[in-house]
């Protein structure tokens, strides 16, 4: 694990404490932090206040077993699940996956093909990228992929430009100062001055020229907004 990566925060539940010890030995060897715990009930009380990236969790436990402690988990949580369980019978693994389990693997396992599955279930846990775009009315500006359209037309702009259009067309209306613009786009180290935005500002607006829907305004004294028509 790289050292400027988060600590992967783990959960592993058996009742067998030998298993606990030889998975958090691997888990903890390739740079995840290891938490364990002996019973369904202990489990549901460290992931009702502990943020937890994962968990592995066993199925025949005393007291409370996987499946039932799946289904309270699920009931306020969708921290990813990885269940163990000594039977391969596939109605066991069905109704794991039915509960909400994100994977399920039975015993004896290799302690490596674990450790696999756990990284594979964090990864499709990881929210989607963020698109940023904005459409409004004949414009689009898609600061995701860093393009600008007019009536469908693709408009060739350097990033800053279309950071710059992004920035107002997200927020029509609204009078940014030259100072902030030229914070957000540029950086506050940035070491030019404010007529940096005035010089990209004329040139977005030659690019876009006039347009019946909204207008690129100057605010005299203050900034810059774009006036919805």
């Amino acid at each position: 694990m790289e050292k400027n990566d988060k600590i992967i925060k783990i959960l592993i539940v058996d009742d067998d404490k030998n298993i606990c010890q030889l998975l958090a030995l691997y888990l903890e060897r390739d740079g995840f932090s290891v938490e364990f715990c002996h019973d369904g009930n202990t489990a549901l009380t460290k992931l009702s206040s502990n943020a937890y990236d994962g968990v592995v969790l066993d199925v025949m436990m005393p007291g409370l077993d996987g499946f039932e402690v799946l289904s309270e988990l699920r009931k306020f949580s969708e921290v990813p699940v990885i269940m163990l369980s000594a039977r391969g019978e596939s109605t066991d693994r069905i109704s794991g996956l039915d509960r909400g389990a994100d994977d399920y693997i039975t015993k004896p396992f290799e302690p490596q093909e674990l450790i696999a599955r756990i990284r594979a279930v964090l990864r499709r846990s990881k929210p989607a990228k963020e698109i940023k775009n904005v459409t409004l009315f004949n414009l689009n500006v898609n600061l995701t992929e860093f393009t600008v359209t007019l009536n469908g037309e693709k408009v060739d702009m350097p990033p800053k430009e279309i950071e710059l259009l992004y920035m107002l067309a997200k927020t029509p209306m609204h009078v940014f100062t030259r100072d902030e613009l030229l914070n957000a786009i540029w950086g506050q180290g940035y070491s030019g001055d404010s007529r940096t935005v005035d010089v990209h500002i004329k040139r977005v607006r030659e690019k876009l020229g006039d347009n019946p829907h909204w207008q690129l305004t100057t605010v005299w004294g203050v900034g810059y907004k774009i006036e919805v028509k």
